[in-house]
């Protein structure tokens, strides 16, 4: 199987890594390239997995993977690029910075293989709420992400990366655009959603910072709150239902249902990320017709996420 790695920034170096494990689980003899804007180093071991490095496309040859892990904003240019040069794409959230792409004009239509990371569906909390879905019946929802931005990545100035400046597609509102993905995944699209957002805090950043929300669904009404400045972290959702509520803390890797009842789902955070390359590896080798995140609904979870209709 070859492959392309175009960014291998941190998203990227983690899952050029975890392509190899799953991949060596599974029986795949993995070749993989690597694009790149710099040849500046990289640590050991990922330079040893790389069979071979480049700086423009017109080195480029065909492959039967790609991974877009560049910065949110190169999205649509790279697929431009490598239109009809690959069998399938993993292309890292959010798909792009807005919605005014032609996704078959970026050679995304319907015959062209594709799945868009959607990590969060992966959490072994998640899979423990979605698993007894079925039976709940919430009267309202309640998500919020909250974590301190500089945190985020250890010895690296914040104000420097994408995350703090909206010409790159920075901003917490697609930032964290996994909540409203697997909320979407949970309840489908809502029937009208509301959105407040701004830079409120200290930190130095041009994006923004704090997005609200509040949805209103034939059932019930979400609401959704992301920051970059909560010096705790917390990610959550909350189902209010008739006999009680329903938490799942993603942070803590627990899920408390409505009598009280514990059930620990406590892993690696790694772990959301090779059960993801385990299913992105059975769809670019047997999986056919839309994956199930699919550019389309990517780019319409990212319309709802920028406050426009679904």
């Amino acid at each position: 199987m070859e492959v392309l790695f175009v960014g291998l920034g941190s998203i990227g170096t983690r899952h050029l890594r975890n392509l190899f494990e799953v991949a060596k689980e599974k029986g795949i003899d993995v070749q993989a390239d690597a694009l790149r804007s710099s040849m500046r180093p990289l640590a050991g071991d990922v330079e040893g997995l790389l069979r071979a490095q480049y700086v423009s496309y017109d080195q480029l040859g065909h492959y039967d993977a790609a991974f877009i892990t560049n910065p949110t904003h190169l999205h649509a240019h790279t697929l431009a690029e490598l239109a009809g040069k690959v069998d399938c794409f993993f292309i890292e959230k959010p798909i792009f910075e807005g919605t005014g792409y032609d996704l078959a004009q970026l050679g995304l239509g319907a015959d062209q293989k594709a799945y868009v990371a959607a990590p969060m569906r992966w959490c072994g909390t998640f899979l423990a709420l979605k698993e007894r879905m079925p039976d709940l019946k919430p009267y309202s929802v309640r998500v919020i992400c909250s974590s301190y931005l500089p945190d985020w990545r250890p010895g690296v100035d914040y104000r420097t990366v994408y995350s703090a400046h909206k010409e790159m597609g920075g901003g917490v509102t697609i930032d964290l655009i996994h909540e409203w993905d697997y909320l979407v995944d949970l309840f489908g699209a809502p029937l009208e959603a509301y959105n407040f957002k701004g830079t409120y805090s200290h930190l130095e950043i041009d994006s923004d910072d704090l997005s609200v929300y509040i949805a209103r669904y034939p059932s019930l009404l979400a609401e959704v709150h992301l920051d970059y400045f909560g010096r705790t972290y917390r990610r959550t959702i909350e189902l209010f239902c008739k006999e009680g509520t329903v938490t799942a803390d993603f942070g803590a890797g627990t899920l408390t249902l409505e009598n009280g009842e514990v059930i620990h789902c406590e892993e690696p955070v790694n772990q959301r990320y090779l059960r993801e390359m385990a299913y992105f590896l059975d769809y670019a080798c047997k999986g056919e017709g839309e994956s199930i995140n699919s550019p389309a609904m990517a780019q319409k979870v990212l319309g709802l996420t920028l406050g426009e209709t679904m």
